[in-house]
């Protein structure tokens, strides 16, 4: 029986007549001979958070890049907000937005200059009181003409934030967004994404190895190893399964083949 259909009770079930913000099925990618994402199947409810787990090479990554489009599957389809990607892209990408701390933007344009020229891409109406809101809200008044590459990397962080935040969508795409972070900047940008969920009703799909953060943000949790999906269900539901006290120890049982009794 596939994994998925094992799901615990304490996942809530998605409103049957509102479309997944995110429907994946029998998504499969390869690399000449590499086998990245093996048929993985899953259906992401509207104002959600989930945390999307697994180590390097679980095909975290790729399967991101084929939900936003960036990326062909070899087989499988993919469909966000009610749209078949990437065939209907146009439709849905200035609904939706992705941030990662391992994105650089341009070095030598400053903060504003680059919010400025991301806004114009997703059209942004009264876009200098948008930049304005956010340099507000994440806290950059105090560097936003400075150059984005003069910044410490927490700065890096507010802006990458900001710059995912600019066209306030849907469903916002995470890749480890509090990486490099000290406890106290990754808590705050924490805080400010879940205020963002909740004020916009906004579907989060977050890819991340800080196990704390997924524990305390996510909904639901689907972790990946070698291209497929081994475990999906809350994080209380995933720890109760493997008899573990928290998901960093249920990470490390997966990654080590070990099996939900914590035996080899």
């Amino acid at each position: 029986m596939n994994v998925i259909d094992q799901v615990s009770h304490s996942v809530p079930p998605a409103d049957a007549t509102v479309p997944a913000a995110i429907e994946v099925a029998h998504l499969t990618k390869v690399y000449k001979q590499t086998l990245a994402v093996d048929d993985i199947s899953f259906a992401i409810a509207r104002g959600s958070t989930t945390g999307l787990l697994g180590g390097n090479g679980a095909g975290k990554t790729t399967t991101i890049a084929m939900i936003m489009g960036l990326v062909l599957p070899t087989a499988g389809r993919v469909r966000v907000l009610g749209h078949e990607m990437p065939r209907e892209a146009a439709r849905v990408l200035g609904r939706m937005n992705f941030e990662s701390p391992y994105v650089d933007m341009p070095t030598r344009l400053t903060v504003r200059q680059n919010l400025t020229i991301f806004g114009r891409l997703y059209a942004v109406e009264h876009l200098r009181d948008r930049i304005a809101q956010l340099a507000d809200d994440l806290d950059l008044n105090d560097f936003i003409d400075r150059a984005n590459g003069k910044l410490s990397a927490g700065q890096k962080t507010r802006v990458a934030l900001a710059k995912a935040l600019i066209n306030q969508p849907e469903l916002l795409l995470l890749d480890e967004p509090t990486a490099s972070l000290d406890p106290d900047t990754a808590d705050w940008v924490r805080e400010h994404l879940a205020n963002y969920r909740k004020a916009h009703q906004a579907t989060i799909l977050l890819a991340s190895h800080n196990m704390l953060e997924v524990e305390r943000m996510c909904d639901r949790v689907i972790i990946m190893k070698r291209g497929r999906i081994v475990d999906d269900d809350s994080p209380d539901g995933i720890m109760a399964r493997y008899n573990r006290a928290t998901l960093e120890e249920v990470f490390l049982d997966v990654a080590r083949g070990r099996g939900r009794d914590g035996a080899s």
